[in-house]
């Protein structure tokens, strides 16, 4: 089952790509650390570029969240921070560009945008942190997983006994 947008009737409409909140199926919690716009090679992309920056930073998380065996599907949670208030709309034009294609059925997940004096290197501008919620092989199971493990000790109770 997949995450689910919750809005409410008391707020106003979102003021971005974003739902007010999410509710989320048992599973396993994946937390992405801060994603910057760097290559592979480490190197900064788009200098100067927020909008590119961004773009790589998303593509990060994508490629943190497919090692661990999970995907932006199960996204529920993003923060960003960014080193310029005048950095906004280009932050927001690159969400309008990727969003589509990272989350094709328009539920966006919760964001919290901050602005901050700097990142771990100058020329960085922009940084996205994710929290993402994969399906678990147990929780997919439901009891069945308690029911093994106790005839499992059953038996070996037994031959202890013998």
């Amino acid at each position: 089952m997949a995450p689910k947008p919750v809005t409410s009737k008391d707020l106003g409409p979102a003021l971005g790509m974003y739902s007010h909140g999410m509710t989320v199926p048992a599973g396993e919690l994946v937390i992405v650390a801060g994603q910057v716009g760097t290559d592979r090679a480490g190197n900064v992309v788009g200098s100067g570029d927020v909008a590119a920056q961004t773009k790589q930073a998303f593509e990060n998380v994508r490629a943190v969240l497919a090692a661990a065996g999970s995907s932006m599907a199960d996204v529920v949670r993003f923060q960003t921070f960014l080193t310029h208030a005048s950095d906004i709309d280009g932050f927001m034009q690159a969400r309008r560009e990727v969003f589509p294609r990272l989350f094709p059925g328009g539920a966006y997940p919760p964001n919290t945008l901050l602005i901050v004096s700097r990142l771990v290197k100058p020329e960085l501008l922009v940084e996205i942190e994710a929290m993402a919620v994969r399906a678990t092989s147990s929780a997919s199971r439901g009891a069945k997983a308690p029911r093994h493990a106790a005839k499992s000790s059953q038996r070996a109770r037994a031959g202890r006994r013998r």
